[in-house]
């Protein structure tokens, strides 16, 4: 097995792209603790996922309840050696419509929150440790009405190539995975309901040329990579699961038309 023996920390463990991978980690081998805000959710995904995982209710951005997970997991488990800073959540930010609270908390859930989750965990690192930081294509594409979260995830991988750098002399490798538009419930933050939820996964899919969304367990199978020791020589890096949608667009089924 990939991980066996591994201490694993993953935020936002509950659902989507999260709970895929805590349950990919859970089948290599590894120990994982997942976050999450929600309890009835965590209830769920703790017994779906079994004896190995130990599930804390937490916010991560509030930085005393990032310190307290990193404690309960560290003296349970002792040292990590794998992050995955996975939570966050996206919402429409539109120009002339979006108030200054609203920027704000999507930039501390998932640009500030994932920071101080790396700064909490840092001493309890293993030499030899892996982080990975989850972006978004969104970062790229300019997309309009997601500018917070774009900006957002722009920060992300600036701070994925400045954390390797710092993490260096540890040999602690720092890296990201990168979905493009994933089979979530995250989408059902931005649409009225579950028709309008299918009709936006066909539209988008039609630019994404392999023509599809990508699955949460695709999406875990890169961070697995990364957690691994198949990519011990990686630092610095991304990898991108989009489908195509940031390399090379104009393999979009909307432009071969």
């Amino acid at each position: 097995m990939k991980l066996d023996n591994k201490v694993a920390l993953i935020t936002g463990g509950n659902s989507g792209i999260g709970f895929a991978t805590a349950r990919l980690f859970v089948a290599e081998g590894a120990r994982v603790a997942i976050t999450g805000r929600n309890p009835k959710t965590l209830q769920a995904t703790a017994k779906k996922l079994g004896d190995n995982v130990l599930v804390l209710q937490a916010d991560v951005t509030e930085i005393e309840a990032t310190k307290r997970v990193v404690d309960t997991v560290t003296q349970q488990w002792g040292k990590l050696d794998i992050v995955f800073a996975n939570a966050g959540f996206h919402e429409l930010t539109p120009i002339g419509q979006t108030s200054l609270e609203q920027f704000e908390r999507i930039i501390r859930a998932n640009l500030t929150g994932v920071f101080f989750t790396i700064q909490a965990a840092a001493p309890h690192l293993n030499e030899g440790a892996s982080i990975i930081l989850n972006g978004s294509v969104q970062a790229v594409l300019g997309i309009p009405g997601f500018t917070a979260y774009a900006a957002a995830k722009g920060g992300i991988r600036a701070m994925t190539r400045n954390l390797a750098s710092e993490f260096a002399p540890r040999k602690i490798r720092v890296n990201q995975v990168t979905p493009g538009a994933t089979r979530t419930p995250i989408w059902s933050l931005i649409t009225p309901g579950e028709e309008a939820e299918k009709e936006l996964e066909q539209r988008v899919s039609q630019t994404i040329p392999l023509g599809r969304f990508s699955k949460a367990d695709e999406v875990a199978k890169a961070a697995l990579y990364l957690a691994s020791d198949d990519s011990a020589i990686l630092t610095g890096t991304e990898i991108v699961v989009d489908g195509g949608a940031t390399s090379a667009p104009h393999g979009a089924p909307i432009l071969r038309r």
